[in-house]
C-alpha cells in the first residue's frame, strides 16, 4: 500500500521502519515482508520528483569542481536514486576485504564470503540477470594472469525500482509506504534505543511515530546527515564528535587520461556490449588480478574502452556530434540521461557549430543510427545500457573507475543553516589525493606493459607521462557514489555500525547504504548495497524483534 502524507501515521503498526524508498529500502521492505514482517517505509519524496523536495538535499560544497551539486546527484522520490542510476551491477571483489596497510588503514569486519551468497537475490531485485560475472574468451585466455580478462559487469534491465516492483509494493499487505514523509529527527530513550521518529510533511506538519526497529536507507550522505543531527544533540553518540561519523568520505576516481588501441578486430569486439544467456546486457572489463593489486600496491581499478569525448568536435563523427547536440539541448538531454551525466558529456560553453557541421558531413549515418539506438535503449525488452560506437582504427578512450583510498580529512559535517524541514544542511569536502593519482598512474603503466607483452594492444597517454598524475587529479570529480561516512567497524572507535549494520550506540538502529563500506573497491556500489539489504533482512528476521 502506498499512501501520501501523514494522516493516521502515528497509529500505524509495524515491526520494522525503513527510512528511504530507494533500491536498498525497497529491497529490504520486500525481503522482510517475504519473511512475514510488517514494514513501514517512509519516503521524503512523492511518486515524481519535486524541485521543493530536491531543495532539501542542497549542501555546501567546499570545492564545486570536485563534487557535484547534491540536488542533481540524489533523487528524493519513490525509487530514490534508481531513477538516476546508470544500471551498472558488479559485486565487490575479494581483494576489497583484504588488509591493505601499505596504502591505507581500513578493513571490513565481515569477509567477502559473508556477503557473496546474497548477490543472487540482489541480482534478481536489480533485474540484471543471473549473478554471472565472469565470461571466458579463448583468445584472451592465452594472456598471462597479471590482468583479469574474464570479469564482466551486468546491467539492470529495469533500473527504476518503483516501476520494476510496482505490483508488489502496491499490493503486499505487509508493506506500507508513506510518501512526502521526511524524517527530521530520531528521539532516543532508555539505554540509547530509538524511542520515536519525528516525521514532517511538505507543509511543515510533524508526527512523532513510535519506533521499534529502525533502518536508515536514505542514501549515503542523507543517512549520515541524520546521524550527525542526532549526534549534535547527544555528542557522545556514534563514536563521539571526534569519531569516524562523517569522515572517510569516498567516491571513485574516474576519467580518461589515455587511449587504448587494440591489435585486431577480434579483441575489439570482445569489449563491446553483449547480450548473454543470463538475462541482461553485459560488458567485459580489464582489472588487475588480486595478486597484482596486493604485490604492486595498486588501487582496485577497472578499465574499458569508450568513444572519444563527444564534446570534442575534432572526432569528426556525425554520430558522436549528434549525441552531443542532443545532450546539450537540456529539454532533450535531461530525458535521455541523468542530469549529472548530461553535464559531464555536454559542458557549458562548447561551440555547437562544429558539431552541426560534423552531422551534416555524414547526415545519412546519423539518421540511420539514431532510431536503432533509441529503440534498443528505451523500447526494446533487452535495454542497451550505454552508448558505444566501434571504429576501424580500433582506438578508443581508456576509461577508468578506480578505488578511492579512504582518508579521514575527506569528510562531511553539519552547517548552521537548516533546510525547510528544519534539518541542518551538510557541508561536503570530498578530497582526492596525490596518492590516489600516482597509484592509478602505476596501474595504467602496468596495463600498457601487459597489453604489449601479450600482443593485445597499447596504451597511449594523452599528456606526457610525468604530467599524468596531475591530469588524473585535475579530472577527479564525483558526487554520485556516497561511500564510507558511516562505515562498518569492529568497534565504535573504528566504525558507526557493526558487521550486522547495527549502530554501536543505539541497539535498535541500523544503517543500510553504501555509507557503511569501509573501502570503495572498483565496482559501482549499488549491487553490494542491495546485497547487504538482503543480508540485513535475514539478520532482522532471525531476531526476536520488540
Amino acid at each position: 500500500m502506498i499512501v501520501e502524507g501523514l494522516d493516521g501515521l502515528a497509529e500505524s503498526t509495524h515491526d520494522v521502519c525503513v527510512i528511504g524508498a530507494g533500491p536498498v529500502g525497497i529491497t529490504l521492505a520486500l525481503e522482510l515482508a517475504s519473511k512475514g514482517k510488517r514494514v513501514l517505509v517512509l519516503e521524503s519524496g512523492g511518486r515524481t520528483p519535486s524541485p521543493a523536495t530536491q531543495e532539501l538535499s542542497r549542501a555546501e560544497i567546499t570545492d564545486p569542481a570536485v563534487h557535484d551539486d547534491m540536488r542533481i546527484t540524489v533523487s528524493r522520490q519513490l525509487g530514490g536514486t534508481s531513477n538516476l542510476w546508470g544500471a551498472r551491477c558488479q559485486p565487490l571483489d575479494p581483494v576489497d576485504f583484504e588488509p591493505r596497510g601499505a596504502l591505507f588503514d581500513a578493513s571490513w569486519p565481515i569477509r567477502h564470503a559473508d556477503i557473496l551468497p546474497y548477490y543472487e537475490k540482489a541480482c534478481a531485485y536489480a533485474n540484471c540477470g543471473a549473478p554471472v560475472f565472469r565470461s571466458h574468451f579463448e583468445r584472451l585466455s592465452k594472456a598471462d594472469d597479471r590482468f583479469d580478462t574474464e570479469r564482466m559487469e551486468r546491467f539492470s534491465q529495469r533500473p527504476a525500482f518503483q516501476k520494476a516492483h510496482a505490483e508488489a509494493l502496491e499490493s503486499n499487505p505487509l508493506i506500507s509506504i508513506r510518501l512526502n514523509a521526511t524524517v527530521i529527527d530520531l528521539v532516543l530513550g532508555d539505554q540509547d534505543m530509538v524511542k520515536s521518529i519525528t516525521v514532517s510533511d511538505a507543509s511543515g506538519n510533524t508526527v512523532d511515530l513510535a519506533a521499534k526497529t529502525v533502518v536508515l536507507a536514505m542514501g549515503g550522505l542523507e543517512t549520515t546527515r541524520l546521524l550527525l543531527a542526532v549526534q549534535r544533540k547527544s555528542p557522545g553518540l556514534f563514536g563521539g564528535q571526534g569519531g569516524v561519523l562523517g569522515r572517510y568520505y569516498m567516491a571513485h576516481v574516474i576519467g580518461e587520461v589515455a587511449d587504448v588501441t587494440w591489435t585486431d578486430a577480434e579483441i575489439d569486439a570482445a569489449y563491446d556490449f553483449q547480450t548473454d544467456a543470463h538475462g541482461s546486457y553485459a560488458r567485459r572489463r580489464l582489472i588487475p588480478s588480486d595478486r597484482e593489486i596486493l604485490e604492486k600496491n595498486l588501487p582496485n581499478v577497472s578499465f574499458w574502452p569508450v568513444v572519444p569525448p563527444v564534446a570534442d568536435a575534432r572526432h569528426r563523427s556525425s554520430i558522436l556530434s549528434m549525441v552531443f547536440l542532443a545532450f546539450a539541448f537540456k529539454p532533450i538531454g535531461s530525458r535521455l540521461v541523468a542530469e549529472v551525466i548530461r553535464r559531464y558529456h555536454a559542458p557549458k560553453g562548447v561551440p555547437k557549430i562544429p558539431h552541426i557541421l560534423n552531422v551534416l558531413r555524414n547526415l545519412p549515418s546519423a539518421i540511420t543510427y539514431a532510431p536503432s539506438f533509441l529503440y534498443h535503449r528505451y523500447v526494446s525488452k533487452m535495454r542497451i545500457p550505454g552508448f558505444f560506437v566501434r571504429n576501424p582504427g580500433l582506438t578508443y578512450g581508456l576509461s577508468y573507475h578506480a578505488e578511492h583510498f579512504p582518508a579521514a580529512d575527506s569528510r562531511v559535517w553539519l552547517t548552521d543553516e537548516k533546510d525547510a524541514a528544519g534539518l541542518p544542511r551538510l557541508a561536503i569536502d570530498l578530497k582526492f589525493s596525490r596518492k590516489d593519482a600516482e597509484a592509478l598512474l602505476d596501474a595504467h603503466r602496468l596495463l600498457d606493459r601487459w597489453l604489449r607483452d601479450n600482443k593485445l594492444g597499447t596504451v597511449n597517454f594523452r599528456q606526457p607521462v610525468e604530467q599524468t598524475a596531475a591530469a588524473i587529479l585535475a579530472s577527479a570529480n564525483h558526487g554520485t557514489h556516497h561511500i564510507g561516512t558511516s562505515r562498518m567497524g569492529r568497534n565504535r572507535d573504528e566504525g558507526v555500525v557493526d558487521g550486522d549494520l547495527r549502530t554501536f550506540d543505539a541497539g535498535n538502529l541500523y544503517v543500510a547504504s553504501s555509507s557503511v563500506f569501509p573501502t570503495s573497491g572498483q565496482a559501482n556500489p549499488t549491487l553490494t548495497a542491495i546485497a547487504l539489504a538482503v543480508r540485513l533482512a535475514d539478520h532482522l528476521a532471525s531476531l526476536k524483534l520488540p
